[in-house]
């Protein structure tokens, strides 16, 4: 079996979003790895109402990267700038401010520096996060980002 690198773990944005759904249950990465192909998954009662068939489809046919994303990080494939705003809240569990003005969308939100450095590894190409505020006062030591299509 071949060995993928980072770079070619990559998720499409809903499989992402539900991946990080699992992870908020506190189990380990071989754990979630062993649910997701047993399909022994809980019902999701969240607003995303995540249903896990095509995370266990993804696991089946392509385990390598499944394995891979779990274990060592993924990026997302194509992102959306709804998408960005809902991984910020699944993965982060942070609030963002979704912009959604013509020419100027946007997603802003205060995260510690790990989370910045989390977000940013998952963005697919064409998008940015730029520092906008440093340490705003929180006792986090948050700072305050702002994602946007990179060609402003």
């Amino acid at each position: 079996m071949e060995t993928i690198s980072k770079r070619e773990a990559k998720l499409s944005q809903w499989d992402a979003l539900q991946l990080e759904s699992l992870k908020a249950y506190g189990w380990s990465n071989e754990e979630i790895i062993t649910r997701v192909n047993a399909g022994d998954l809980p019902k999701d009662e969240s607003k995303f109402q995540f249903n896990y068939a095509g995370l266990s489809e993804l696991a089946h046919e392509h385990s390598d990267i499944f394995t891979q994303a779990v274990n060592d990080g993924y990026q997302i494939k194509y992102n959306t700038i709804r998408g960005i705003h809902s991984w910020i809240l699944v993965a982060l569990h942070r609030e963002a401010e979704l912009v959604l003005d013509s020419g100027n969308e946007s997603v802003i939100v205060s995260l510690t520096e790990p989370e910045a450095t989390s977000l940013s590894s998952v963005l697919s190409f064409g998008w940015v996060l730029k520092a906008v505020n440093a340490h705003n006062g929180k006792s986090d030591r948050s700072i305050t980002y702002v994602v946007q299509p990179a060609l402003r």
